[in-house]
Parts: C-alpha cells; sequence; structure tokens
C-alpha cells in the first residue's frame, strides 16, 4: 500500500481549528464592521477592538492554513498569542470598566457573545502550535477508503 505525506494541520483536529477560526474571522469582521458603520461614535474604542479581533483571527486562520512552513507557524505563535492576551485583558477591562465597553465586542465579557469560544480557542490553539510543530508528517494511506464503523 502505498502512502503519501501531509502536513499534520490539516488532519482531523487541525481542520475543525482551522474551520472554527475561520468562522469566528467571518463572526468578528461581519460584526465589527456593522458596528463600525453603524454606531461607532457610541463606543469607538470597543468596535476598533472587533476590528482588531477580527484581523486576529483572518490571520490566525491564515497562519494555521499553512503552518507548516517555519514562518507561519512563528506568525501563527505571535497571532494566537495576542489574541490570548486580547481577550484576557478586554474581557478583565469590560467588567471593570463597563464605560469603555458600552456595547458589547467579540472579546469583551471573555466572549460570552460567542459562547466563551474567543476565551477557549487560543489554548486549543497555543496546544495545537505545541504539538504540532512544522516538518513533523503524518503518513496518509493512498486509497485506503474510510470505515464507517470508525464514525
Amino acid at each position: 500500500m502505498e502512502s503519501r505525506t501531509r502536513p499534520r494541520n490539516m488532519t482531523g483536529v487541525g481542520r475543525v481549528l482551522v474551520v472554527v477560526y475561520a468562522i469566528l474571522a467571518l463572526a468578528a469582521t461581519g460584526r465589527s464592521f456593522v458596528q463600525i458603520v453603524l454606531r461607532f461614535e457610541h463606543a469607538p474604542l470597543a468596535f476598533t477592538l472587533s476590528a482588531i479581533s477580527a484581523a486576529v483571527y483572518i490571520i490566525a486562520t491564515l497562519a494555521l492554513i499553512f503552518s507548516a512552513s517555519r514562518a507561519w507557524y512563528l506568525v501563527a505563535w505571535a497571532a494566537i498569542s495576542f489574541e490570548l492576551v486580547g481577550v484576557l485583558v478586554v474581557g478583565v477591562f469590560s467588567l471593570i470598566r463597563h464605560d469603555l465597553f458600552p456595547e458589547e465586542t467579540v472579546w469583551s465579557w471573555f466572549g460570552s457573545g460567542y459562547v466563551f469560544v474567543p476565551l477557549v480557542l487560543p489554548f486549543v490553539g497555543i496546544w495545537w502550535l505545541v504539538t504540532h510543530r512544522p516538518g513533523r508528517e503524518v503518513a496518509v494511506p493512498e486509497s485506503e477508503p474510510m470505515e464507517r464503523s470508525s464514525w
């Protein structure tokens, strides 16, 4: 049986992680766009931080997709680390300085508007980066059918 190699980030949990980041990138981008266009003057700091979070999720998504390369792997580390600090700092400030966050953002209240996914996601992303360094590959059988019993 022939086998080929595939970067580990494009299998199983890696795919799910990329999909979740992509969904969050789309949601944060849409939310920040609407907030900035319709009500920017009401909460400029909060809405600017929403736009920053959207950019971070877009960068993290791309970096995870291409993280088999050393450069993209480092970009993924930077983006996910920034995301973690952002959600923690904005989460704390949204609780203690509600006047700075009169409207909810992606990271306010630790991402409660997104079922706390923004709080959990960077920890999962960091775990993934630690366990899936570039250059590590997994052998994938060329023509092995997927077993239904494993679903």
